[in-house]
């Protein structure tokens, strides 16, 4: 069984056990209207956290920033207290990975340095309903190499959200964005992987980063899907610290992390995740285009 820890990014082996015999939940038109409003608020908490990032400013920095946000709207950071399968609760409000980190990085006292770049992975709950986005930031200036790594990290997103039809199928999510990956050898981490989401953060169906086109489940008005790309310069393959959390790339190379809420809808997919502000500039479209921007 892969080693590993599930909260931001679902743990594959765990995942193939604890979806196997689940059905994929169809959203009713009121459950979207929350999921809408979840998406739009943990939206407004990443883009206040991609503002703060700057060298000097520390993770706990954006952690207590995060959890503040959350509460004063009146919802529950979901990772708080995320204890998968007899672990250790997770104590932070959100995942803060710099560097090799890929997911379920830990808040702490460091001072971010110019150069680096920071996966910040972040779910609330408002209503009953999960909203769940991830972005990476470079830290000040950065290299070429990781400038292109954040970029194509999006863009995999992207594609991704561009499956989202009905009729289409979840392996067609993965093979579009390992197709694009692969494109500039990059690692696509297959220990982790997107999910289902609504109700509960981690919902059917599982959404592998990799795949062939037209297998899996079929997908169907009313699903939502978190979709998160997960890329490393160099191997795919993963460890985890001694926190039981934290999951680096083996070789320790850096990795970028890019993750959206989407719904299915009869129209295509639409982006939960966007700000107000992000909706108003695309002219109330939220469709998979906008996913790079973000």
């Amino acid at each position: 069984m892969v080693r590993g820890s599930i909260l931001g990014g679902i743990l594959s082996a765990t995942a193939s056990v604890l979806f196997g015999s689940r059905m994929i939940i169809a959203k009713s038109q009121k459950d979207m209207e929350k999921m809408r409003a979840v998406g739009e608020l943990i939206a407004e908490v990443r883009e206040t956290l991609r503002a703060m990032v700057k060298p000097g400013v520390t993770t706990l920095e954006l952690n207590v920033a995060a959890e503040k946000m959350m509460r004063d709207a009146g919802s529950i950071p979901t990772f708080i207290g995320y204890k998968p399968h007899g672990m250790v609760p997770f104590p932070y409000a959100i995942c803060a990975s710099e560097n090799e980190k890929i997911v379920h990085g830990f808040s702490n006292e460091t001072p971010l340095k110019e150069g680096d770049i920071i996966s910040l992975d972040m779910a609330c709950t408002l209503n009953g309903f999960v909203g769940d986005t991830a972005m990476t930031v470079p830290v000040g200036e950065i290299s070429d190499e990781l400038k292109q790594l954040i970029r194509v990290t999006e863009e995999c997103l992207a594609l991704g959200i561009e499956q989202c039809w009905p009729n289409k199928r979840v392996g067609d999510i993965g093979a579009a964005i390992q197709a694009h990956a692969e494109k500039y050898g990059y690692g696509i981490v297959r220990d982790y992987t997107g999910h289902g989401i609504g109700r509960s953060m981690h919902e059917a169906p599982q959404i592998p980063n990799y795949g062939r086109p037209g297998t899996r489940e079929k997908i169907r008005a009313g699903y939502c899907f978190a979709i998160e790309p997960m890329l490393n310069i160099g191997t795919p393959e993963t460890r985890t610290l001694d926190d039981k959390w934290t999951v680096v790339t083996k070789d320790g190379k850096p990795s970028a992390h890019a993750e959206h809420t989407i719904a299915v809808t009869a129209e295509g997919p639409e982006i939960l995740t966007l700000t107000k502000e992000q909706k108003r500039s695309l002219g109330g479209n939220s469709a998979a285009k906008s996913a790079v921007q973000t």
